[in-house]
């Protein structure tokens, strides 16, 4: 029996989820009844009163983030080692936005993105599962043999 492989690696499979999902939170952002208080959306800033599922406080900025954070995803999931950086890296930037949220006071300029409580902690999330996905993917991949990608074990 042949086994038939995906020619797409489970680090790359992660990295497009991620990304997808990204993008459509940004989208979502920017939509009036998924977004509660959609009018009191701003551009950026502290005193944002919308709330993306009446829980996160977004903004136009905030949202625009997403979508880009969304569009690298989606883009770097056509190669593995792009693949396992954006889930690495991107995981480790929204670990040090946690870390920075629950530092900063959310009534102060500093907070022009804006971030609130459920923000901080979905930032956690997100930052652990990402990095859980570049180590876990990795890890499944070179079960498979197809880390270090097949054409450079030989270098």
């Amino acid at each position: 029996m042949t086994e038939v492989r995906s020619r797409r690696s489970a680090a790359r499979n992660a990295a497009l989820l991620f990304g997808l999902a990204f993008l459509l939170v940004g989208v979502l952002g920017f939509v009036p009844g998924i977004t509660a208080g959609y009018a009191d959306l701003r551009v950026a800033g502290p005193h944002s009163g919308a709330r993306l599922f009446g829980l996160f406080t977004v903004s136009v900025l905030h949202n625009l983030i997403h979508l880009a954070f969304g569009v690298a995803g989606v883009v770097v999931a056509r190669s593995n080692g792009g693949s396992r950086l954006f889930l690495m890296v991107g995981g480790g930037i929204y670990v040090l936005l946690f870390v920075f949220g629950l530092a900063m006071n959310h009534d102060s300029p500093a907070n022009f993105v804006p971030m609130d409580d459920a923000d901080d902690w979905l930032h956690l999330g997100l930052g652990i599962a990402m990095i859980a996905a570049g180590i876990g993917t990795t890890a499944l991949d070179r079960s498979r043999g197809r880390y270090p990608e097949p054409e450079m074990q030989g270098q």
